[in-house]
């Protein structure tokens, strides 16, 4: 399937899609103290959502039962918002997505709760600078998998391994579209396609400490690593404009 080019309007509607995903992240990141559940962080997530005049994309995809995937410590992606109250101490992973005229946005951070670890802070630090490392190595003519090496360079150069099986994706008028982005290189870095301009995409590390290997948990969403310790998980939606990455999921 080939991937999609989006031109300049498309491009600024999924700007305004993303940058209320930005701000949602922003609001709950300034908002969730110890004691607060992950089912009250959802509802207020998809409070903030609608408020600015868009869709929690998420609520329902593929049978997910909310807005906000809230991701607590070991749970590296896809965490169902239970009555679990968060913790001192505490890393949480946000996940949203938007629709908004038709198009989609979606970014994620893994955040602290009050006083972390210096351990948990270099893990949150590992998924986040590797996202940016990759945004900013984008150009023009670059295949996608070199984009995936830099992705896994940068996550076993701080000490980690990138999580297997999960990937980042193309994204326009359906959430998830071509290409796929994993964090890791499978076969040869110069195969497979290009990056052009107009490409609309979204890259995630998605962080484990010792074992790459993917659990998923009796809630049938929930991922962990088999490692059973905590991960970390960054993204951001960017297109690629005049050449190089622009960041459209910033508040």
């Amino acid at each position: 399937m080939a991937i999609p080019l989006r031109k300049a309007q498309e491009i600024e509607t999924m700007r305004r899609a993303g940058a209320i995903v930005g701000q949602t992240l922003e609001y709950l990141q300034n908002l969730v103290k110890p004691g607060m559940s992950l089912v009250e962080i959802d509802a207020l997530g998809e409070e903030f959502i609608l408020k600015q005049g868009a869709k929690p994309s998420f609520k329902g995809l593929y049978g997910f039962p909310a807005s906000v995937c809230t991701s607590v410590n070991e749970v590296i992606i896809h965490g169902v918002p239970t009555d679990y109250k968060v913790q001192e101490g505490d890393i949480l992973g946000l996940d949203i997505g938007t629709l908004l005229d038709g198009y989609y946005g979606d970014a994620a951070i893994t955040m602290a709760v009050g006083k972390i670890s210096d351990d948990n802070q270099k893990l949150i630090n590992c998924s986040k600078d590797a996202l940016y490392e990759a945004i900013e190595s984008i150009k023009v003519g670059m295949r996608f998998k070199e984009l995936s090496y830099i992705l896994e360079q940068s996550i076993i150069n701080a000490g980690y391994v990138p999580l297997r099986d999960f990937c980042g994706h193309g994204i326009g008028k359906k959430p998830h579209d071509e290409p796929n982005i994993p964090n890791y290189v499978d076969g040869k870095v110069k195969s497979g396609p290009k990056i052009k301009n107009g490409m609309v995409f979204c890259l995630e590390p998605m962080v484990c400490q010792k074992e790459q290997s993917p659990v998923i948990l009796d809630d049938k969403w929930s991922v962990v690593s088999s490692d059973g310790l905590n991960g970390s998980h960054y993204e951001h939606q960017v297109a690629v404009v005049d050449g190089k990455a622009v960041i459209l999921t910033n508040p």
